[in-house]
């Protein structure tokens, strides 16, 4: 279109972009910028909003404002810009500035594409007959119209009467008899093109299924910027299918192997760029897509199964909890909506009929092997069982999910093939990179020097750079030489030159048509980034790098790590390989703890090798140096200066101090069997050669018991339940987003109906001046701290209120849709609570669930001014500042003792006793609203005790804080339990306070990770 006019392209990446630009508008020059991201450069705004004004003073030319400078315009220029991002979301302001037009290619445009693909491979003939028929279709169409201009023509420059003229009549009969003659051809040709099309019909299934399953790897862009795939790429994968799946005479069965064969490849082709945690769910999006193309998938049902959220804010228009003693109100809230459609209405009724057998099934160890109550199961699709799961046990979901996928597409799909690096190799060619996608403490340089030993390529034809500041010139000259004689050349961390990488682009594209050694292979690694560029991303074959899970798997690497002789170098080599075995059990131990999210670790380390390794040499130094074992000093420096290193967290490093004091102990040398967790596999094996702890190390569970960690079975609910969120966070972002106006306006309609109802349920704002007049009786740092609170929650209410009014005008087209009120509209719509609402006070919760919480905290702050008196019993929740509180009131104990505040700390008491027989005490506050996590607790005992099976938090009976000098505090049989403000540990700890331990040591409640919540997620 702009070839002619002298179309000039640019990219961002070059440095003097500008000046291009300028060239073309004072010339009159179109110029194509590619490349483009979401944030466009504020540089290029003047050119988008055309900042054009006449000059009077010479000649009336154009000018442009450029920033601080004014340049001539010619208005023969045009500006175009091009991305490659699939699904850019551009802001509102962006729209109004650019004509934006939609290249990208549509599912249909596609199938017709893969097609024709596809009966070209399979029947080559008739696909050659397919494009002759257009061909002379179009041909004859021409002719047609070469005839009737011709004719016409004649007509024009004939003079005098028609009737008359000879010419014209012969003229006329020749072009009908043409006529004739080409419309004979075009219904032989136009019928021979429907039969042609009527047998490459019985390829469209195969088509259909190709296309869907390339937008299911597109959809995967959502959710990773490293997640790129290119449509040439895939085209390439379609035509290996056709061509490596098993033949069949019949033509169905022909098609399903096809069909059978490509999307296990696209699976395959997919996972091996996929982290760990996105696979199932890539299993999921395969199933679902295929399922719906097939209409077997609810769309409502289906919609509900990944968002689950209610956008009920008043309680009262919802049907009751019927178990409000064992089910949380936002398990409740789901089961409503659920129940809303009409399909499980019939499920109130259940609830009501059979409680015992709902609850049985609840507490199940396996929900979704267990029977429903009745005769549910009989009466709901497995997708249906799935819903009532999803609401209320999602701690199952993931197994659902792997079962639902394994039932409908077969068991292959959710289980990832195994990388080998090897047959990657075979796959890639000299004009793609491969690209190891990196994960914490995984480095790729030791398996591809390994390959590269194996392929005769290490010596002096194998070379890595690692990337970062001025290593550009380098990685240059390696690039250049690699391509003229065939070297591999591997760029570690390139995420860490991002400044370079727009260069490597414009290698990687030179690469394509320039000549390069066949044995040329570029090797690159990065940790996610959304600057990586698209275009290599698209090209490259994509590799994820990820540590292995497990204890046993840990183990084994370490073990890789240590050579035979290095086993027996220590003198006193038997106290060395047995230390050794528990110091690979401890390394193993902290590193899989994670997974236990915050009942693991508070703060998440990146503890790796070298902190293993630098053990393991201070371990042998110091049994070479000592006779007797210096079990102090090793535990100090292995867990406060190597390991310790890491943990910035105070509750974390108790943590690794007590599990450095179980395995780094002289009973492991002297002890038969010591056992290392209270599980029966786990326990140090029968000293012996160093195969044999290789061999014991093989012979230990694949899979980790929380016991072995010291946790609770309890604490893999909390992980997993974590575990199901990602998944329908992710499942969400690639839900396509429909457009329709109809579905539009529901969405609306439902938002501004939760708007409305918050404003209508918004409490009014706490009375100041009523709290001034209360701090002239009330004269205790305690009333300051209730005037602090009301100012604080007063700011929240206004801004809450003040958002929603703008949001409800904004819908109805009143004001401009900022980009603020955009978030807030999908934060209501998914339930989720809007980041600026969280300043006031940190919340997890969902937003129904955190509207009705701030209510509840208004009302206790409004019934403490309304009694004019300080509370018995203070809910310590309802404070946004809990350390205020807690401050003031030892204050209040310091001015009544005349005491520093300095002198004084906490003693705990927990009441055993029903809460009506509390009374006003002077020696500190009665506190409500702990929850209790990684324990259960004994009212009748007034200790900890383990937590029954899915009891993930309990609520705390009321405690007594009394504020106590420190020569009179007593401590001995507590466990001093952190106290946060939520589930996310770090950065809201608030108080210590002392539990006593019952039968369990301290220990056992350290390795839970037992502490005290004010605020839950739900």
């Amino acid at each position: 279109m702009e070839k002619s006019n002298g179309l000039k392209i640019i990219d961002l990446q070059i440095g003097d972009y500008m000046k291009i630009i300028e060239e073309c508008i004072k010339i009159g020059r179109p110029c194509l910028c590619q490349n483009i991201h979401e944030d466009i450069p504020q540089t290029l705004n003047p050119i988008l909003i055309k900042s054009i004004r006449k000059n009077h003073d010479i000649n009336s030319n154009l000018i442009l404002q450029l920033g601080d400078r004014e340049i001539e315009y010619n208005p023969l220029f045009r500006f175009y810009l091009s991305t490659r991002l699939s699904n850019p979301r551009y802001k509102p302001e962006i729209y109004s500035k650019i004509n934006i037009i939609n290249f990208a290619i549509k599912e249909q445009g596609l199938e017709e594409q893969l097609l024709g693909i596809v009966v070209r491979k399979e029947k080559p003939d008739l696909e050659n007959s397919k494009d002759n028929c257009i061909v002379n279709i179009s041909n004859k169409h021409k002719e047609k119209e070469i005839l009737e201009e011709e004719f016409l023509r004649l007509l024009s420059e004939t003079e005098g009467s028609l009737l008359e003229n000879l010419k014209v009549f012969q003229a006329l009969d020749l072009s009908k008899q043409s006529q004739k003659d080409i419309d004979e051809t075009l219904k032989i040709n136009e019928d021979l093109e429907i039969k042609i099309d009527l047998t490459r019909e019985n390829y469209r299934l195969v088509a259909q299924r190709a296309a869907i399953l390339f937008f299911v790897l597109q959809d995967l862009t959502s959710i990773d910027p490293m997640y790129q795939y290119s449509l040439d790429a895939y085209i390439q994968l379609f035509i290996l299918s056709i061509e490596k799946s098993p033949r069949s005479l019949k033509l169905n069965e022909r098609i399903e192997k096809l069909n059978d064969y490509h999307t296990y490849a696209v699976y395959k082709y997919g996972c091996r760029g996929l982290f760990e945690r996105h696979k199932l769910l890539f299993s999921f999006h395969i199933c679902t897509k295929l399922m719906d193309a097939e209409n077997r998938i609810n769309h409502e049902e289906y919609q509900f199964f990944i968002r689950a959220n209610t956008l009920t804010i008043d309680r009262e228009t919802q049907f009751s909890n019927p178990f409000p003693t064992w089910l949380n109100e936002t398990r409740w809230d789901q089961m409503s909506e659920l129940i809303r459609i009409p399909d499980y209405r019939f499920l109130r009724d259940s609830f009501d009929q059979f409680p015992k057998d709902w609850k049985e099934w609840y507490t199940s160890e396996e929900a979704e092997k267990a029977s429903l109550p009745s005769t549910i199961d009989s009466l709901i699709t497995e997708f249906g069982r799935m819903l009532i799961i999803r609401c209320l046990r999602p701690d199952r979901i993931t197994h659902c999910v792997l079962n639902f996928v394994t039932h409908n597409i077969g068991s292959k799909f959710v289980e990832p093939p195994i990388l080998q690096l090897n047959t990657i190799l075979e796959e890639s060619n000299k004009r793609s990179p491969l690209i190891f996608l990196l994960s914490p403490g995984v480095d790729p340089a030791p398996k591809l020097q390994q390959l590269a030993e194996d392929k005769m390529m290490a010596k002096s034809r194998y070379y890595t750079l690692s990337l970062g500041q001025g290593q550009a010139p380098r990685a240059r000259k390696l690039l250049e030489a690699g391509m003229k004689k065939g070297h591999w050349v591997f760029f570690a961390n390139c995420h860490l030159s991002i400044s370079w990488l727009p260069e490597l682009d414009k290698i990687v594209e030179q690469l394509q048509t320039a000549a390069v050694h066949s044995d040329f292979r570029l090797w690159l690694s990065s940790s996610p980034t959304i600057d990586f560029p698209i275009s290599i991303l698209q090209i490259g074959l994509k590799i994820t790098n990820e540590p292995q899970k497990g204890i046993k798997a840990n183990m084994k690497r370490l073990y890789e790590l240590i050579t035979p002789e290095q086993f027996q170098r220590v003198k006193q080599d038997e106290k060395y390989r047995k230390l050794l075995f528990t110091l690979t059990f401890f390394h193993s131990i902290i590193i899989e703890r994670k997974k236990f999210l915050q009942l693991g670790w508070n703060i998440h380390y990146t503890f790796n090798d070298s902190d293993f390794q630098i053990s393991e040499n201070l371990l042998a130094i110091y049994l070479d140096i000592y006779d007797k074992t210096p079990f102090d000093a090793l535990k100090y420096l292995i867990a406060i200066v190597i390991y310790g290193g890491h943990c910035t967290d105070e509750w974390d490093m108790r943590l690794l101090h007590t599990y450095i004091d179980s395995y780094i102990r002289n009973e492991v040398l002297e002890v038969m069997y010591y056992k290392l967790s209270s599980l029966p596999y786990y326990y140090m094996p029968r000293d012996g050669t160093f195969k044999l702890y290789k061999d014991f190390i093989n012979s230990m569970p694949t899979t980790d018991h929380p016991e072995a960690f010291g946790q609770h079975p309890n604490a893999d609910i909390a992980s997993q339940i974590q575990e199901s969120k990602t998944l329908f966070d992710t499942l969400l972002a690639v839900l396509p987003q429909k457009s329709s106006a109809t579905v539009e306006k529901e969405v609306e309609n439902e938002v501004a109906k939760a708007a409305s109802e918050m404003l209508k349920l918004m409490p009014h704002q706490i009375d100041i001046e009523a709290v001034k007049k209360y701090m002239l009786i009330d004269t205790s740092p305690l009333s300051v701290v209730l005037l602090q609170e009301a100012e604080r929650y007063n700011v929240l209410l206004l801004n809450i209120t003040i958002a929603l009014n703008d949001l409800l005008k904004s819908i109805e087209g009143l004001v401009v849709m900022t980009v603020e009120l955009d978030e807030l509209f999908k934060c209501i719509y998914e339930g989720r609570l809007p980041y600026a609402w969280q300043r006031t006070y940190q919340s997890l919760k969902p937003l129904p669930t955190w509207f009705q919480d701030l209510r509840q905290r208004i009302n206790f702050f409004n019934s403490w001014i309304e009694s004019q008196r300080q509370p018995i019993i203070y809910w310590i929740s309802a404070f946004s500042y809990p350390t205020a509180f807690l401050t003031a009131v030892l204050q209040r104990t310091a001015r009544k003792d005349q005491i520093g505040v300095d002198q004084l700390s906490w003693e705990f008491e927990v009441n055993k006793t029903d809460d009506k027989y509390l009374a006003d005490i002077d020696d500190g506050v009665y506190v409500t609203g702990l929850y209790l996590e990684g324990a259960g607790w004994d009212r009748k005992q007034g200790t900890l005790c383990e937590a029954k099976s899915m009891e993930l938090v309990t609520l705390m009976p009321t405690i007594h804080f009394r504020p106590v000098e420190h020569k009179k505090k007593m401590t001995r049989g507590l466990y001093i339990a952190p106290c946060y403000y939520s589930s996310i540990r770090v950065g809201s700890f608030i108080v210590a306070v002392e539990l006593k331990t019952g039968s369990m040591s301290a220990e056992h409640w350290i390795k839970r990770a037992t502490a005290l919540l004010m605020n839950l997620d739900n």
